[in-house]
């Protein structure tokens, strides 16, 4: 099986700065990773090059067997559901941001429904009346929540998550677990949730931009 995703004594800097050194690893289909460390410790950073928000100085990352290049790009942003912690929905209210991705030419015909909208904001424990509010309105845990919806809608199958549950309460952390429970969705997060954790199947432990060790689920 081939992975999904694969850095490759990757080195980021910006301004100079080293954020990321020689980091190597590979998600395959349905794994859920996360990565942890010590705020600062370039997990975040992981996520953003994956997508090509920060350039990679030294190594490769791909996409299956496809390298991320300033060609190339496109086609992996396209793939991929990111979540960061303060999500831009890009739109006036919810549902013109839900709806946003199906104004385009590759997802116009794709354009669900209301009961569709609606079936999914219910998964996520979010009710049909946040479709009218105004996005710069709602809650971050909210926002995340309706980021996360448009990629169902979307119908992603990989997700890069940026602490989805750190603003949730119990009930709708638990939908998101549910969704994430899918073995069709190929997860790859940064998280200090200790409940999301025991959810995932693999545990990168970052430091200082290096990759300094790996848990698989249920081995501390």
């Amino acid at each position: 099986m081939s992975p999904i995703i694969r850095f490759d004594q990757v080195s980021v800097a910006v301004r100079e700065k080293v954020i990321l050194s020689n980091i190597s690893f590979a998600l395959f289909p349905g794994e859920k990773v996360v990565l942890c460390g010590k705020s600062g410790s370039g997990k975040s950073s992981v996520l953003r090059t994956f997508i090509g928000l920060h350039a990679v100085a030294a190594g490769d990352v791909y996409f299956q067997q496809m390298q991320l290049t300033a060609a190339s790009v496109h086609s992996i942003r396209n793939a991929t559901a990111y979540i960061g912690q303060e999500p831009v929905l890009g739109a006036e209210t919810v549902r013109e941001a839900l709806l946003l991705p199906f104004q385009f030419k590759a997802h116009r015909n794709q354009r669900p429904s209301d009961a569709r909208l609606i079936e999914v904001l219910n998964r996520l424990h979010l009710t049909a009346d946040i479709l009218n509010q105004k996005s710069s309105h709602i809650s971050g845990g909210e926002k995340q929540r309706i980021a996360l919806a448009r990629g169902l809608l979307l119908g992603k199958s990989l997700y890069l998550l940026d602490e989805i549950t750190s603003a949730l309460d119990a009930e709708s952390k638990q939908a998101v677990f549910d969704v994430f429970s899918d073995s069709q969705l190929t997860v790859l997060s940064v998280a200090h949730d200790k409940e999301w954790l025991v959810r995932c199947d693999r545990i990168l432990e970052l430091e200082a931009g290096r990759l300094v060790g790996e848990r698989t689920h249920g081995n501390a």
